[in-house]
C-alpha cells in the first residue's frame, strides 16, 4: 500500500476512534464525579451515614458490575448486524438485550431484598451502620431494573455507532441525581434514604429515555418490540461468558484489597488512593476499548477482515500512546499526589513507592484494554472467559508471596502481563475474526 494511502486510512481510523472514544470517556467519567457529589451530600449527615453509603454502594457496584455484559454483548451484537446492513435485525437484537436486562433486574431485586442484611454483614457492617446500609440497599434495589436497562440501552446505541447520546443521558441523569439528593437529603430531611430514592428516580428516568429511543428506532425499522425467547436465550448465553470474565477481574481486585488491608492501615490507605488513580486512568483507556467494540463488530459484520485488522492496529497504537502519556503524567505528578489526598507519614511513603508500578504499567494496560474491547466486539466471549480464569490463577501465587504493598502491585503487574500475552496471542491469530451477521464461536 502506498504511504499516502496508508496515512489516509490511519487518519480515517483516528477520526472514527476519537468520534466514539471521546464521548464514551465523558460518560465514563461522569459517573464517579457525581457519585462523589453524593458522598459530599451524605457526608453532611451524622455518622455513620457516610460509612453506610460506602457499604451499600460497594454491594450495588458489585451486583451491577457483574451485569456490565448487558452493555458489552449488546454492543457487539448490534454492531455486527449493522455492519451486515441488517438494521432491522440489529434492533431486534437490541430489544432482546433490553428484555434480558428487565428480566435479570427484576430477579436481582426480588432475590436480594430479603438478603440485604446478610449482604451488608459480609462487608463487616454492624449496629446503626448496618441498619442504615440495609435501608439504602433495599431502596436502591428498586432501581436495579432501571440500572440494567440503562446498560442494555447504552449497548444498543454504542452498537449503532452512537456514543454522544449516552453521554448526554449520563450527564443529565447524574445531574438530576445530585439535585434530587440535595432536595431529599438536605431539603426534606429524609436522611440516607433520600439519597437512595434520588438515585432510583434518576436511574429510572434514564431507563425510560433509553427505552423511548430504542423503541422509536426499532419501530422505524420494522423490528418487533415483543421478546424473542430464542434471542433472549442467545443474549444470555453470550452474557454468561462475559460474567465469568468480569467476575475474574473483580476477584483479582478484591484479593488485592483484602491483602492490602491485612498489611496495615497505612498500606490499605495508600492502596486505596493508588487504586483510585488507576481506575480514573482506566476510564480513558476503556473509552478506546468501547470504540473497539463498536468498530470491530461493525467491520466483521460487513465482512471486512482487512479493515478490522487495520483498525485494531491503530487502536493499539492509541492504547500504547495513551499509556505512555499516562505513565509520564503519573511520574511527574508523583511528588504532589500524597498532599492532594491528605496522605502523610508512612501512608505517603507507601503511596510514593507504589506509584512507580502504577505508572509503569500504564502502557501495558493500554494494550490490554484495547485488545479486550476488540475481542468483545468480535463476540469472542468464550475465549475471554477462559483467559480470565487462567490469568487469575496465574496472579494468585504472586499475590500470596507479596510481602509489601509494592510487591502486591508487582503481582498485579504479573496479572496484567499474563492478560497481555493471552490477548495478544489471540488477536495475532484469525480464529476470532468470524465475519457475517452472526458469530459462530471459534
Amino acid at each position: 500500500m502506498p504511504l499516502t494511502s496508508a496515512t489516509g486510512h490511519g487518519r480515517a481510523h483516528d477520526r472514527e476512534i476519537l468520534r466514539l472514544a471521546i464521548p464514551a470517556f465523558g460518560a465514563l467519567v461522569a459517573e464517579p464525579l457525581f457519585l462523589l457529589t453524593d458522598s459530599v451530600i451524605v457526608g453532611r449527615l451524622p455518622d455513620p451515614a457516610l460509612g453506610a453509603l460506602g457499604v451499600a454502594s460497594a454491594a450495588l457496584s458489585a451486583l451491577v458490575g457483574l451485569c456490565v455484559f448487558l452493555a458489552y454483548a449488546t454492543t457487539a451484537a448490534v454492531a455486527r448486524r449493522l455492519g451486515a446492513g441488517d438494521v432491522r435485525q440489529a434492533m431486534r437484537q437490541g430489544m432482546d438485550g433490553l428484555w434480558l436486562a428487565a428480566i435479570i433486574g427484576l430477579a436481582v431485586s426480588v432475590a436480594c431484598w430479603p438478603l440485604a442484611p446478610f449482604i451488608v454483614h459480609l462487608f463487616g457492617a454492624t449496629g446503626q451502620l448496618a441498619a442504615q446500609a440495609v435501608s439504602y440497599l433495599r431502596i436502591s434495589l428498586l432501581g436495579i431494573p432501571g440500572m440494567l436497562l440503562v446498560l442494555a440501552g447504552t449497548g444498543v446505541l454504542r452498537g449503532l455507532q452512537d456514543t454522544r447520546t449516552p453521554l448526554a443521558v449520563s450527564v443529565a441523569s447524574f445531574t438530576l441525581n445530585a439535585l434530587l439528593n440535595i432536595w431529599f437529603v438536605l431539603g426534606l430531611g429524609w436522611g440516607i434514604a433520600g439519597s437512595a430514592w434520588g438515585t432510583v428516580a434518576a436511574q429510572s428516568l434514564a431507563a425510560a429515555v433509553y427505552l423511548a429511543l430504542v423503541v422509536r428506532t426499532a419501530r422505524a425499522h420494522g423490528a418487533s418490540l415483543l421478546p424473542d425467547l430464542a434471542g433472549v436465550r442467545a443474549a444470555g448465553a453470550a452474557g454468561f461468558a462475559l460474567v465469568v470474565r468480569t467476575a475474574c477481574l473483580q476477584a483479582v481486585l478484591l484479593v488485592a484489597t483484602s491483602l492490602a488491608t491485612r498489611m496495615g492501615d497505612d498500606q490499605i490507605g495508600a492502596h486505596t488512593i493508588a487504586t483510585r488513580i488507576w481506575t480514573f486512568l482506566a476510564f480513558a483507556l476503556d473509552a478506546i476499548a468501547i470504540a473497539g467494540q463498536a468498530i470491530t463488530g461493525r467491520a466483521l459484520g460487513s465482512g471486512d477482515t482487512a479493515g478490522t485488522r487495520a483498525a485494531t492496529r491503530r487502536m493499539v497504537v492509541w492504547g500504547v500512546g495513551c499509556g505512555v502519556a499516562f505513565c509520564a503524567a503519573v511520574l511527574l505528578a508523583r511528588p504532589l499526589v500524597p498532599a492532594l489526598f491528605d496522605a502523610y507519614g508512612e501512608t505517603a511513603a507507601e503511596l510514593l513507592a507504589v506509584l512507580w508500578p502504577v505508572a509503569l504499567l500504564q502502557p501495558v494496560a493500554g494494550v490490554v484494554f484495547v485488545l479486550d474491547g476488540v475481542l468483545i466486539g468480535a463476540g469472542d466471549q468464550r475465549y475471554l472467559a477462559w483467559a480470565g480464569l487462567w490469568t487469575t490463577l496465574a496472579y494468585l501465587p504472586f499475590a500470596a508471596v507479596a510481602g509489601s504493598l509494592v510487591g502486591l502491585w508487582l503481582a498485579l503487574g504479573a496479572w496484567m502481563a499474563a492478560r497481555l500475552v493471552t490477548l495478544a496471542l489471540r488477536a495475532y491469530g484469525t480464529a476470532w475474526m468470524v465475519t457475517g451477521a452472526s458469530r459462530t464461536a471459534a
